[in-house]
């Protein structure tokens, strides 16, 4: 993505951290678009006067490394490739710009509610030597024991983070997709792909999705780590992800 994006992000007005505070929404509705480059400036300009873009240090756009863990036959993987409603993900997040890094548990019902829980780790390669708080928090809140997973595949994104006026929802922009399979080596790339997310809690109105709507930006489901998991592990199941997987090549150009 272009330095445009960075451009029209200073044109929102900013909210802080310490303002965001009460607009957690660890236990939310998530709903996902995917936009191309030309459809993200187009979006950043049609939100001006109704939302606020996070504001850190003067810092706009956040940078984000992850790492995710699945068992040796890729169950939680194959759970979102088979289309289970009921799933998980065991992640590990850093914030690139403050080194905060975080061991989280996210887990999605049946009725399309995400809780995420989590707990401050040192850093990416400490998971082995801080077991003595990672098993107890694993043993009360997921459904694997540190035993069954392992690393499998990292990321690296830029993210934009919006709140609307009326503080009752956020929407992040993922853009600048890097991943790296661990156990593959395989590498890729979303160079002209944007990932919108809307994140709330309930119902409750929300002025982008009639934006969304008008710029033609499709609500479309894409997993960060299922997505780049099939981009750069060629053995692993991707019947079920090919009409994304064709959609985000013609968005790129490898078509």
């Amino acid at each position: 993505m272009d330095n445009g994006i960075a451009e029209k992000a200073q044109l929102l007005p900013p909210i802080t951290l310490k303002e965001m505070s009460g607009i957690k929404l660890m236990n939310r509705t998530d709903t996902k678009f995917v936009a191309t480059a030309e459809q993200l400036h187009a979006f950043l300009v049609a939100v001006r006067g109704k939302y606020f873009i996070q504001d850190i240090n003067g810092k706009r756009i956040a940078s984000y490394h992850t790492t995710y863990f699945d068992t040796e036959d890729y169950q939680m993987y194959n759970m979102h490739h088979c289309g289970r409603t009921t799933r998980e993900k065991i992640r590990v997040r850093t914030y690139l710009d403050s080194e905060d890094t975080f061991f989280e548990i996210k887990n999605k019902n049946n009725h399309g509610r995400t809780k995420k829980k989590r707990i401050a780790i040192q850093g990416h390669d400490t998971v082995g030597e801080e077991q003595e708080s990672i098993i107890p928090f694993m043993e009360k809140h997921a459904w694997y024991d540190i035993n069954e997973i392992a690393p499998v595949i990292e990321n690296w994104f830029n993210r934009i983070t919006l709140v609307n006026y009326a503080k009752t929802e956020r929407l992040t922009i993922d853009f600048n997709l890097r991943f790296h399979h661990i156990k593959s080596d395989g590498h890729d790339r979303l160079d002209r792909v944007a990932i919108i997310e809307l994140k709330r809690d309930g119902n409750v109105p929300s002025p982008a999705l009639d934006i969304l709507r008008e710029l033609r930006i499709k609500r479309s489901g894409f997993s960060k780590y299922c997505i780049g998991s099939a981009l750069t592990n060629k053995t692993l199941k991707r019947n079920n992800f090919k009409e994304r997987l064709v959609m985000i090549n013609k968005m790129e150009y490898k078509l």
